[in-house]
C-alpha cells in the first residue's frame, strides 16, 4: 500500500471558510426560493415578460449540480411557487415535477452532456413548462400566444446566467 502524496494532502487554500454541511445543503433550496420570490416584487410593463426564475434555478441545479436535489424536490418546490406567484394551485407542482422525470429521462440516454445540450434541455423544458402553465391558467380562446413566445425567448437566454450563479455558489459551497 503507498502512501497519501504530500500534493494530495496539502490545503492550497487553508483560510477561505469553509460552509457548513448543514447549511450547504440548504443553499439550493434556497436559491431556488429566492427564484420564486422575484415575481412579488413590483414591477411596471406592458406586457408580462418576466421569467420564471425559480423554475430556472432549479433546473440549473438540477442540470450543473445533479445530486443537490433529491428526486421528490420539485413538487414542494413547485408548491412553493405556486403559493408566491399566484399560479393555480398544482400546476408548478406538476410541471416541475414532470421536467426532473425528463431530465431522468435523458440522463439515461446521455453518458455525457455539455454546457450546450444543457441549455438546449433546459430551453425545452422552460418552453414545455411555460406552455403548460399558459394551457392550466387561461382559457383556450385568450390571445396571448405573441407574449409567451417572448417570455419562453426572455427565460430561455436567462438560464445563463442562472447557470453561473448556480456554478459559483456550488464552487464555494464544495463538492460533496
Amino acid at each position: 500500500m503507498m502512501p497519501p502524496r504530500l500534493v494530495d494532502s496539502v490545503d492550497y487554500k487553508p483560510f477561505e471558510t469553509k460552509i457548513p454541511a448543514g447549511r450547504s445543503r440548504a443553499i439550493p433550496w434556497l436559491t431556488v426560493m429566492a427564484g420564486s420570490l422575484i415575481t412579488i416584487v413590483p414591477v411596471v410593463a406592458t406586457i408580462p415578460l418576466l421569467p420564471p426564475f425559480g423554475f430556472v434555478m432549479l433546473l440549473a441545479w438540477r442540470l450543473l449540480a445533479r445530486f443537490s436535489f433529491k428526486p421528490w424536490a420539485a413538487a414542494p418546490l413547485g408548491f412553493f411557487d405556486d403559493l408566491v406567484s399566484g399560479q393555480p394551485l398544482g400546476s408548478a407542482v406538476l410541471t416541475w415535477s414532470l421536467a426532473f422525470v425528463a431530465i431522468d429521462m435523458i440522463e439515461q440516454r446521455l453518458a455525457f452532456r455539455d454546457y450546450w445540450q444543457d441549455w438546449l434541455i433546459a430551453g425545452g423544458l422552460i418552453a414545455a413548462s411555460i406552455i403548460a402553465g399558459r394551457f392550466i391558467a387561461v382559457p383556450v380562446g385568450a390571445h396571448v400566444d405573441t407574449i409567451l413566445i417572448a417570455q419562453i425567448a426572455v427565460t430561455i437566454l436567462m438560464f445563463p446566467l442562472a447557470a453561473r450563479i448556480v456554478a459559483a455558489i456550488q464552487n464555494k459551497r464544495g463538492a460533496e
